[in-house]
């Protein structure tokens, strides 16, 4: 018999059971040989891939080289330039994301949302990410699939809106307007009787076209309909006057690089109780973790629960984006609103008086960060910006969307929004009409 795969002594082992074993046996010792020979080389290879490894791409040769930035004044449609007080705050040491004092941080920037959205409502926080970061939030959290979504459009960021919307498998419905009309309130009451939605989207600043939309009543008219509002005021937070509370908007979202003149990264947005319960009511998920507002509704301390860890927040957009929203606060909304209203209103006096033609017709539906002019008759529109970049370190911009190919765009916002810069751009595009090649065509 065999005990342990190997014949006993004294136990004969015949016919196939034998040849079995001397084989096995034969092949174990050929394994034991073999492997004795690759000892060396296997040790080598461990070697090398503990610490000798040989790295086969080399370095890039332009991260080699230092880090060179231009000094642009940058007058399109944002980001704005950051301000030295807001750069030495983004330039801190970082602190641990669930550590006291950022979670204080993270209080404060709640606290300046509060007062820059006028509102009190409790669900209010900055997601981790830009302004179009806001909108997907927004729209995720508030729309299962099958529901109804009315979406205002007179630019880009309706389309993109009615993009999201229809991806989350919402029943999609368009109000449509020509860019540089805005809405009223008639068509939206129609809109809303003829599809019943349970959310309107409409954009508040219009950063494609330069409209400046009116939201008086506009709220009250959605509610007397069962629906939500949802208001993207990421090109005229801080810029022109909205009260969430006062004008019963339901979701609010803003971006940190415009206005509140912060590098990009972080979006303030808000949530009324109507708009909270809805979502308490889903029947499914949000279908993104990472944009849940149960989930960071806690990370905010917004549910009066204890916190508890949800992502790695971006340390330093949050400390730049406290800051913006300190300095806000520090000049008072109605400062702010006016010091925009009032260098609008002096470089759209400025662009007539070069013979420029202002793409909103209606003053009052003008944006005031944003102005849009038609590109004039016999020039193209990026010859215009180039030149501007490259004789006067200048960016202005082109159109974007339903605008490409008809205007140019001129930001004048928080930081940026001086008179000096003003008569700067003014100057510029003077200079660019002069000397700008003209089509005789």
């Amino acid at each position: 018999m065999l005990v342990g795969g190997a014949p006993q002594p004294g136990v004969r082992v015949r016919g196939d059971t034998e040849s079995c074993w001397q084989g096995m046996h034969r092949a174990a010792v050929l394994g034991a040989e073999r492997a004795a020979a690759a000892a060396p080389l296997l040790r080598a290879q461990l070697r090398g891939t503990t610490g000798h490894a040989m790295a086969t791409i080399p370095p890039p040769q332009a991260l080699l080289r230092p880090l060179a930035v231009p000094q642009r004044l940058l007058l399109g449609p944002g980001p704005s330039n950051v301000p030295p007080r807001i750069l030495a705050a983004g330039g801190q040491q970082l602190l641990g994301h669930m550590h006291p004092e950022m979670l204080q941080v993270m209080d404060e920037i709640k606290a300046g949302i509060q007062y820059a959205f006028q509102t009190r409502n409790r669900l209010t926080l900055a997601v981790s990410g830009t302004g179009h970061c806001a909108m997907e939030a927004a729209l995720l959290n508030l729309l299962e699939r099958g529901d109804t979504v009315l979406v205002a459009i007179n630019g880009i960021w309706g389309q993109r809106a009615a993009d999201i919307a229809g991806r989350l498998g919402a029943e999609v419905r368009e109000l449509l307007k020509p860019p540089g009309e805005y809405f009223t309130l008639r068509d939206i009451q129609e809109g809303l009787a003829q599809h019943k939605p349970s959310v309107l989207f409409i954009t508040h600043g219009e950063s494609s076209t330069g409209v400046l939309q009116p939201l008086e009543g506009l709220g009250e008219l959605c509610h007397r309909h069962g629906c939500l509002l949802l208001v993207d005021a990421v090109a005229s937070l801080g810029g022109a006057p909205i009260l969430m509370d006062q004008q019963e908007i339901d979701i609010l979202y803003s971006g940190s690089q415009k206005v509140l003149s912060a590098p990009p990264g972080s979006a303030p947005i808000s949530f009324s109780e109507r708009a909270r319960e809805k979502m308490l009511r889903r029947k499914t998920k949000p279908p993104s973790f990472y944009l849940d507002m149960g989930c960071l509704a806690n990370y905010w301390g917004c549910n009066n629960k204890p916190r508890m860890y949800h992502h790695t927040a971006p340390i330093n957009s949050f400390l730049s984006l406290r800051e913006g929203l300190a300095m806000l606060a520090e000049m008072g909304l109605e400062s702010s609103w006016e010091r925009h209203r009032a260098n609008c209103t002096l470089l759209c006096q400025g662009l007539q008086e070069l013979g420029l033609e202002l793409f909103v017709k209606e003053e009052a539906a003008r944006l005031p960060t944003i102005t849009t002019i038609r590109v004039p008759e016999g020039y193209a529109w990026q010859e215009i910006t180039a030149f501007l970049m490259k004789e006067h370190g200048l960016e202005i911009a082109g159109g974007l969307g339903p605008s490409v190919g008809k205007v140019l765009r001129i930001g004048l916002m928080g930081y940026n929004s001086t008179k000096d810069n003003v008569d700067r751009v003014l100057g510029a595009l003077r200079d660019a009409l002069q000397r700008c090649r003209r089509s005789r065509l």
